[in-house]
């Protein structure tokens, strides 16, 4: 049956194309896509949310630990740690299922004719963790050391692997044909791509700090009114505020919702560039018309 709002990815697009198109699959799509995301990140988020209230609350601790209790300033500085290694860890599971179930879920609502299905979605993506794993400590360990030779490689390394997880997905390769084949695919294109990616980036920015300016605003007003106390450890206190942790909290989670945006527009990326080397939409459109 044809679904009439199906937006096809099968096909080349120019710049203004694919951030427009991203905006209209969420726009049409964003009830079952954020929730898909809701059902499979969520639990993770929530560890994540908690991680970072009781960091905020050690870093509290540790500040005026300094005043209060110097001796014990070792132990606090541990516990400061522990919590930065376990934010860590659950940061990178959250966006490493973030990417997937957003990837899974555009790959579903291909192969569905618009019409993903949510048991597809969760079943590869946790059938498929642990290449996503490793794909992704390959790609930052390569991006890392690029931006470690004056910038500039680690900038087109980046652009070049912002591919990556979307051949994973769509070509189903294994994690070293993924790698390489980010680097054929791309060859010519670089620069096109990486003018679609700052453009989404930027107005991603835009949108993630205007939403932080509540956060930013209370704090301001906040530390003004301890400052006049005279004490300067209190200024650490402000950790501890419920105000300012939930302003905080919620400028992260929607920066985070924020995060999926780009990957829908990587994978109009990928498409566009697979669809002027590799004509596959066009080729599937001419075998589907003796079928139609």
């Amino acid at each position: 049956m044809e679904n009439n709002n199906f937006i096809e990815f099968k096909k080349e697009r120019d710049l203004g194309a694919i951030i427009t198109d991203t905006f209209k699959f969420i726009r049409e799509n964003w009830k079952e896509y954020f929730l898909s995301i809701l059902k499979i990140v969520g639990p993770v988020l929530l560890v994540g949310i908690v991680a970072m209230v009781f960091y905020l609350l050690s870093m509290s601790d540790m500040f005026e630990g300094f005043e209060d209790n110097p001796d014990n300033i070792s132990g606090i500085f541990s516990q400061v740690f522990s919590w930065i290694f376990i934010m860590i860890f659950v940061y990178v599971l959250l966006y490493t299922l973030l990417s997937m179930t957003s990837l899974y879920f555009i790959k579903s609502y291909i192969d569905n004719n618009g019409k993903p299905v949510f048991s597809e979605v969760k079943a590869n993506v946790f059938s498929n963790i642990w290449r996503f794993i490793g794909l992704g400590i390959l790609v930052t360990i390569v991006t890392i050391f690029g931006f470690m030779l004056c910038y500039i490689p680690g900038i087109y390394l980046g652009i070049v692997l912002s591919l990556a997880t979307s051949i994973m997905v769509f070509e189903n390769k294994n994690v070293g044909d993924t790698f390489s084949h980010s680097f054929t695919l791309i060859k010519g294109q670089w620069w096109n791509t990486f003018g679609v990616l700052i453009v989404v980036w930027l107005l991603l920015m835009v949108l993630g700090q205007a939403f932080s300016v509540p956060a930013l605003i209370y704090q301001l007003i906040k530390m003004g009114t301890i400052v006049q106390d005279n004490d300067p450890t209190a200024i650490f206190s402000i950790f501890k505020d419920p105000i300012y942790l939930a302003l905080n909290l919620g400028s992260y989670v929607f920066q985070f919702i924020l995060y999926s945006i780009p990957l829908i527009s990587t994978v109009f990326i990928y498409f566009d560039l697979n669809e002027q080397k590799n004509l596959t939409g066009t080729i599937e459109k001419i075998e589907n018309l003796g079928n139609d």
